[in-house]
């Protein structure tokens, strides 16, 4: 941890909740609307920041003790809630629009690496314009056979090669254990911010780690 990178970077992956943008309220909220309908004790606020970040099937199973069956009729129930509207009841953190306005135009490739469901993640970058900064966007598939943020990451650098892309240089930047695991389970090093919903034991198995958009830009762009 705490590493230092000094290099130039061939690619970037993004995490985007925690990292990019803001999006514990409307999460939580879908999640007390789903434990309400599906007849469930709604977790205290707290406990429920911890569904934030990893795959929904996981957090579901290992959080609320529910079956694999009982996960998937959740995120049914979730995903209703959630999408639309209420996944854009978020914010994008201060500077973090900024820094990607400069990596891009710094001429590096930037990925989007999440496992909130794909088609979500396109429609909250394309509402904050952050799109067109993006050569490639992934998240969970719709049946959840992709969720694991290792498959993640590892689909975004293929779709990164498959554009030309040199992914030989990549590094991902998240705010949970999950985004470092799932960057070193494909060989490349990950920088955690803050802001974002990690613990700081989370911290632990990144590379780095910033307090701010100013240091993780220094670490990106030099």
């Amino acid at each position: 941890m705490n590493a230092t990178l000094t290099r130039t970077w061939s690619a970037i992956l993004f995490d985007l909740d925690g990292t990019i943008t803001d999006s514990a309220p409307a999460i939580t909220a879908s999640l007390t609307r789903t434990f309400t309908v599906l007849g469930r004790p709604v977790p205290s606020a707290a406990d429920l920041i911890a569904y934030v970040g990893p795959p929904m099937l996981d957090a579901f199973q290992e959080y609320a003790a529910m079956t694999p069956d009982e996960a998937v009729e959740a995120i049914a129930v979730y995903r209703a809630e959630y999408h639309g509207a209420a996944a854009l009841d978020t914010a994008v953190y201060p500077g973090v629009a900024g820094l990607l306005e400069r990596i891009h135009a710094a001429g590096i490739p930037l990925a989007l690496a999440t496992s909130k469901p794909e088609l979500s993640a396109i429609a909250i970058l394309t509402h904050f314009d952050l799109a067109k900064y993006f050569t490639a966007t992934v998240g969970a598939s719709a049946d959840d056979t992709r969720s694991h943020k290792a498959d993640i990451v590892a689909e975004a650098l293929a779709r990164l090669a498959a554009t030309g892309v040199d992914t030989s240089g990549a590094v991902m930047v998240g705010d949970r254990s999950y985004d470092a695991i799932g960057a070193q389970a494909n060989g490349i090093p990950a920088i955690l911010v803050e802001w974002g919903y990690g613990s700081p034991a989370e911290a632990e198995a990144a590379t780095a780690v910033v307090h701010s958009t100013d240091q993780l830009g220094k670490l990106l762009l030099g």
